[in-house]
């Protein structure tokens, strides 16, 4: 059997039928694959890529957007709170560190009240049993002191977060307390528009409901 013959030569060099569609199947997962390899390796994180599920952080993040986050370590900035790797609103505004179009860092963070991961900006840091009241905007608020603000005093140290269009701080509506570094998964670094609709389906949290 000459080399022309041969199955691997076949599979290589047809022009169509079951073969072309195997190779050309393949050459797709294995390009996907090489590309998750690449994001993995930049990220830290698996998986590197999370789809953004509501409208909280409109307008500069969407619903259907695929978000590129990094371990918060990784291209930390010298702004970033101690060693968390996040820059917080507060501190961004006087150091000029922004992220998708405001000042600090967008984290991604794991809230009790929610399955999937919460996609908002980091405000302030707050330490354990402060009243943060009185650092609060009280725009994000709907209380009149420290004893009618959930989460005040702060029950733990963490992050106070909140969406660029949410009318409330995570921890003053109930979201969440302080976001504490163990509860960041990641930070965000870069969006592509409508790419997350895929792996939002066609469920509740679909781009086309």
């Amino acid at each position: 059997m000459s080399s022309d013959d041969s199955p691997l030569h076949r599979f290589l060099h047809a022009d169509d039928g079951p073969l072309r569609l195997l190779r050309e199947i393949l050459s797709s997962v294995a390009f996907v694959a090489l590309v998750a390899l690449v994001l993995f390796g930049a990220s830290g994180l698996w998986p590197p890529l999370v789809a953004v599920e509501s409208g909280s952080m409109q307008p500069h993040m969407v619903r259907g957007d695929l978000v590129f986050v990094t371990e918060p370590g990784r291209f930390a900035s010298d702004a970033a709170f101690r060693e968390t790797g996040v820059v917080t609103s507060e501190t961004g505004q006087s150091s000029g560190h922004e992220a998708f179009g405001a000042a600090g860092s967008v984290v991604v963070y794991e809230a009790e009240r929610t399955s999937s991961p919460v996609i908002h900006r980091a405000h302030f840091w707050v330490e354990e049993g402060e009243n943060w009241y009185d650092r609060a905007n009280a725009s994000y608020v709907a209380a009149e002191n420290c004893r009618e603000l959930t989460n005040c005093p702060a029950p733990n140290a963490g992050f106070v977060t909140k969406g660029d269009n949410n009318t409330e701080y995570d921890q003053a509506n109930g979201l969440a307390p302080p976001v504490a570094p163990d509860r960041v998964r990641g930070v965000a670094r870069g969006r592509m528009p409508a790419l997350g609709c895929l792996r939002l389906g066609f469920g509740e949290n679909s781009c086309f409901v």
